[in-house]
């Protein structure tokens, strides 16, 4: 029996399959829909021994070779990543600001997203130390971490064996459980999950702290202030309602998010993000 030729997805199964995988790109990725089709993001699970610690490994991989450079940016989040990627493994603290990579070529990288306070373990002093800066990952991990990103950076490594790597280079520093970087990661997580919370007393309130006790574990162990991290949290908020394509009543997302009026929201995202939400909408 000779079989049918496939058909060719319809213009309607392409759009569906360009929306899901820009929904499975992670909350901070900006304009989505445009970065699936310049590169692919996939994501592992930490062993076990390592899940008090990262939260997971992503793994990026482009090739745009004869196709114009991309631009990607993304609005961090209150988490330190060790990348690995040619030419050097980097420790990237929570950065405060933007960040954008241009993309050329082909290439790849792996990356571990630590969980909020997780890094603190691996540090061994106060992780706002860290904020803002990209270190070499030598200065934590010694001569192994440059072993290991050339283990990683073989063209032949598929995604596990990637991440295999990197978790042995992470449990060979054989870090002790720490109930501090427990409760940053709870409260962090808190944060982002209630949208109800929206001062930093609120948070003291439901944690059963004073705010200078706040502030002092999440400059420890998350290296940005609590008020810090709700702020972000709106904006990722925001970013994400923008780039769901849907209208947007700007005065009514304003309220959702706990901002005193539209103005605000505008400032906030403007600053951050570098222009206003309704031009962000509109490219």
């Amino acid at each position: 029996m000779t079989r049918a030729p496939a058909s060719e997805p319809t213009q309607a199964e392409a759009a569906r399959s360009e929306s899901a995988r820009a929904e499975a790109m992670p909350r901070g990725v900006l304009r989505p829909s445009a970065a699936t089709s310049r590169f692919t993001l996939a994501t592992r699970e930490p062993p076990a021994e390592l899940a008090a610690f990262v939260e997971y490994y992503w793994i990026v991989r482009w090739d745009l070779r004869g196709e114009p450079d991309h631009t990607q940016s993304v609005l961090p989040h209150p988490n330190v990543h060790l990348a690995f990627e040619a030419p050097a493994a980097q420790i990237h603290g929570v950065s405060r600001s933007l960040f954008s990579r241009r993309l050329s070529g082909s290439g790849k990288v792996l990356g571990v997203r630590f969980r909020a306070g997780g890094f603190r373990p691996f540090l061994g002093t106060p992780v706002r130390q860290l904020t803002d800066r990209v270190v070499s990952a030598g200065t934590v991990f010694g001569a192994a971490a440059e072993r290991t990103r050339a283990l990683i950076m073989n063209t032949d490594a598929g995604d596990e064996e990637m991440a295999g790597h990197a978790s042995r280079l992470l449990l060979d520093v054989s870090p002790h459980a720490d109930p501090m970087a427990g409760q940053a990661a709870a409260l962090v997580e808190l944060i982002v999950t209630d949208a109800s919370l929206r001062r930093v007393r609120e948070l003291g309130s439901v944690s059963g702290m004073s705010i200078r006790s706040l502030e002092r574990l999440f400059r420890e162990y998350v290296g940005v202030t609590p008020k810090w991290v709700m702020r972000r949290a709106r904006l990722h908020e925001a970013a994400s309602r923008v780039d769901s394509g849907e209208p947007i009543d700007w005065s009514l997302l304003a309220a959702d998010l706990g901002y005193a009026d539209q103005a605000h929201l505008t400032r906030d995202f403007t600053r951050t993000i570098g222009v206003p939400p309704s031009e962000y909408a509109a490219r």
